[in-house]
């Protein structure tokens, strides 16, 4: 069933559409970090961020899809949440991302804050909903920088999922499914592809990350819903199922350059 359906889950982001809602657990930061721990050692001689998110995120395949994983509301205090275990589509990209650019385990939860709050301020309000807004605070935090494509074009959005953060209206530069599959030699492993939704208020309905098969074919990595777990699979499947238009891309920095939260 393609993913560009009613939405339900990380609040505006909201990319991960339709599933029932499951019990939320709290989930202390330290509780599962020994999982990350081990990957980060073992990822610390594959050379680029790019290499060590390709390491990182082949190792976690198999892991158990779940929504509603991070915990507060405009009335309900936020918590710092990080799982290793289960992840939706936002969180499977964060935590491997900051995994990634963590140089060691004591590292890891700065940079995941940083990663999913604007300013690495734990609050509901502060926390990246939109995607949109995920990648320009994380271009502006030089976490990431973003990907054009000769053939990429302006659009409009305007985005209003979360009623409590009001109506916000933005342009941002997307690149048509074609252009994207007639370059993919300007694609790397472990950048970070968000597919741009057809519905009236929100930006984005999924995201993973680019990776490539023995044979160098293009695939899409991501923790997903209707699989329930995160896998590899065909990028051109993916886009001819769920009918993508445009999508945007990010290609994370070397963690030098990232200005960590404290």
């Amino acid at each position: 069933m393609p993913f560009d359906r009613p939405l339900n889950r990380r609040s505006a982001l909201a990319f991960l559409g339709g599933a029932v809602a499951l019990s939320i657990r709290p989930w202390p930061a330290a509780a599962t970090e020994a999982r990350i721990g081990r990957l980060i050692e073992l990822a610390g001689n594959k050379g680029s961020v790019s290499q060590k998110i390709d390491f990182i995120s082949a190792a976690l395949r198999g892991s158990r899809y779940e929504g509603y994983t991070l915990v507060g509301g405009p009335s309900r205090p936020e918590k710092f949440v990080v799982r290793d275990d289960a992840f939706d589509c936002v969180t499977f990209c964060e935590t491997v991302l900051a995994a990634a650019i963590a140089g060691k385990k004591d590292e890891f939860d700065s940079v995941l804050r940083t990663i999913r709050y604007h300013d690495g301020v734990v609050s509901w309000r502060e926390r990246n909903h939109y995607f949109f807004e995920w990648g320009q605070h994380n271009v502006e935090n030089k976490i990431c920088r973003p990907v054009e494509m000769e053939g990429s074009i302006e659009i409009e959005k305007t985005v209003y999922w979360h009623k409590e953060l009001g109506r916000r209206r933005f342009s941002m530069r997307v690149i048509p499914r074609s252009v994207l599959l007639a370059n993919k030699q300007q694609l790397a492993s472990g950048d970070i592809i968000g597919f741009i939704t057809q519905r009236p208020n929100l930006d984005y309905f999924h995201v993973g990350f680019i990776a490539f098969n023995s044979g160098g074919g293009l695939l899409l990595r991501h923790a997903s819903q209707s699989q329930h777990r995160v896998l590899d699979q065909r990028m051109d499947d993916f886009l001819a199922v769920n009918r993508v238009r445009y999508v945007t891309l990010l290609r994370p920095e070397e963690p030098r350059a990232v200005a960590m939260s404290r």
